[in-house]
């Protein structure tokens, strides 16, 4: 596995922050509406800064023609709305912000494991280590202190 540069990894720490708030002002909505409503709000302000974006960012040249996308990748639209529409509801329950994200960050790693081991959605094959089932066993008992934990 090639060595990951600290811009890369700045980058996804950024980006974890980036979901908690993105979480917590979905749940928000939810809270003063309904779950639905907080995944149009957040889909359609999605959609106007996308719009925005490539507005002003010049587009880079690549170096031929591409590939199209594969038709399976138009889901990531579906999952998107019914994560926020999830998220927006457990966040205002008693697992909270906290214990939403770290469940939440518990299936990401078990869904990511499944991928790689089976190649799903064109990924390389990946074998499941021990120290990966070991990784998740310690955020899945972090998630259950968080959520059980005195003060959860």
């Amino acid at each position: 596995m090639p060595h990951a540069r600290p811009a890369d990894l700045i980058a996804a720490f950024a980006t974890g922050g980036l979901l908690t708030l993105m979480v917590l002002f979905n749940g928000q909505f939810a809270a003063t509406g309904t779950a639905l409503f907080a995944s149009w709000a957040a889909h359609g302000t999605g959609m106007i800064a996308a719009l925005v974006f490539l507005a002003l960012v010049p587009r880079l040249r690549g170096s031929g023609p591409r590939a199209p996308a594969p038709a399976w990748s138009y889901l990531g639209g579906l999952s998107g709305a019914a994560t926020v529409m999830l998220t927006s509801t457990t966040v205002n329950s008693a697992l909270a912000l906290s214990g939403t994200l770290a469940l939440g960050i518990a299936g990401q790693i078990a869904f990511g494991l499944l991928a790689d081991r089976f190649g799903l959605f064109g990924l390389a094959r990946r074998r499941i280590a021990p120290k990966d089932l070991g990784v998740l066993a310690l955020i899945l008992a972090g998630s259950g202190l968080i959520i059980f934990g005195p003060g959860g």
